[in-house]
């Protein structure tokens, strides 16, 4: 049987009504795309009536979830709202950062092989189109030579959580190495943002991106960008729309002038029902509160890894108590990945098939027991 200590399994008891897919399945598939918590989703249906019923009457109101969302997003990661600008997703949130900065031919990027394709390809085409040269390393490459390659470069990207592995990187350690040589860190936080602790001053992060359809539980369509307040006037906005310049409101205005907040990297009118859905769903990660749903999820995934092996299992990579997340994925000789996801699916387990491995990624709110269920219907 699962192991997690009383603490953990409090907040699993206490916050588990928020999330009636517990109702149906076993669902270990929040890497991907997660359950709606239930004040999320009772937000967005307010909305939707509200508008049905009233048009754009309560404008004020929906105005504020804009706020509310930035506000939230800024405590979550140690910053300010004016920092946080709201976004349709990750890859959005590293184009705007990837393309707003002043390439020169010949600056360096320092980036990692086995990224999430939305923060691979971007690098791939600044090389093409900037004539900037890349140097890829692993994400399990030795601190030291990771501090080799950003000597002389101009921007560092890495994943917060590997996207496979579910290996969590020292994003700290990561931005001392960049502040010591000057170097613009920017994060891909989707598969960690909500799960585990990001402060981006103490770890000097100058950009980060993460949509909010995974770890924190909102609808898919909608994320946050941030970026640090001095460097925003170095990083143009790539969009320029009506919403892009300080005086929006003002419709008669031909004054192009920019926001003086990360609000410049909103062109446009936002995706209204989904902010008032992350919001609500940003809000309870701050009620839960990270130093509590960090070491449920580690507990959960240490338990799914240990589980696994004793039923002949490979785990991919190795958890510690450093580099551990919420993502494991498992696959045993001789069975296609496909088959055992297929499987579970059937059972109302819910996992990804994912380059050969069964990724499972459960939340905070997943049970011990609920670990137990699945392990025990792993094929033989």
């Amino acid at each position: 049987m699962g192991y997690i200590d009383l603490g953990s399994q409090e907040i699993c008891t206490q916050y588990r009504s928020e999330f009636p897919v517990t109702d149906n399945l076993v669902y270990l598939n929040h890497a991907a795309v997660a359950p709606l918590a239930r004040r999320a989703s009772d937000a967005m249906k307010w909305l939707a009536d509200d508008g049905l019923h009233y048009g754009s009457l309560h404008y004020d109101k929906w105005l504020a979830s804009y706020d509310g969302l930035r506000a939230a997003t800024a405590r979550l990661i140690h910053a300010e709202p004016a920092e946080i600008a709201i976004v349709k997703n990750t890859s959005e949130g590293i184009a705007t950062v990837a393309l707003g900065l002043d390439w020169k031919p010949g600056d360096k990027i320092v980036a990692f092989h086995e990224e999430f394709p939305a923060n691979f390809y971007i690098w791939k085409k600044l090389e093409e189109w900037k004539g900037v040269r890349v140097e890829w390393l692993s994400y399990l490459d030795p601190l030291d030579k990771i501090e080799d390659a950003a000597r002389g470069a101009k921007l560092l990207a890495i994943s917060f959580v590997q996207y496979l592995s579910g290996y969590r990187a020292d994003l700290e350690a990561l931005g001392q190495i960049c502040k010591r040589h000057g170097v613009f860190f920017f994060v891909d936080a989707i598969q960690g943002l909500g799960a585990f602790p990001l402060d981006v001053r103490k770890m000097n992060i100058q950009a980060l991106a993460a949509d909010g359809h995974k770890w924190l539980l909102g609808p898919e369509g909608n994320g946050v960008l941030y970026v640090q307040q001095d460097w925003q006037d170095r990083i143009e906005p790539v969009e320029f729309g009506w919403t892009t310049v300080a005086g929006f409101t003002d419709y008669a205005s031909r004054d192009m002038s920019v926001r003086r907040d990360a609000g410049r990297y909103e062109c446009g009118t936002l995706n209204t029902i989904g902010c008032f859905g992350l919001w609500k769903s940003t809000e309870l990660i701050l009620e839960v509160g990270i130093d509590r749903i960090a070491p449920q999820v580690q507990a959960l995934g240490d338990q799914i890894a240990n589980g696994a092996r004793a039923k002949g299992y490979e785990v991919l990579g190795e958890r510690t108590p450093a580099t551990g997340a919420g993502i494991v994925s498992i696959r045993k000789p001789g069975v296609d990945a496909r088959v055992t996801h297929a499987h579970l699916k059937s059972k109302g387990i819910i996992t990804a098939p994912r380059q050969g491995w069964v990724r499972m990624s459960p939340h905070f709110y997943i049970a011990p027991a609920d670990i137990d269920r699945m392990l025990g219907e792993l094929p033989e």
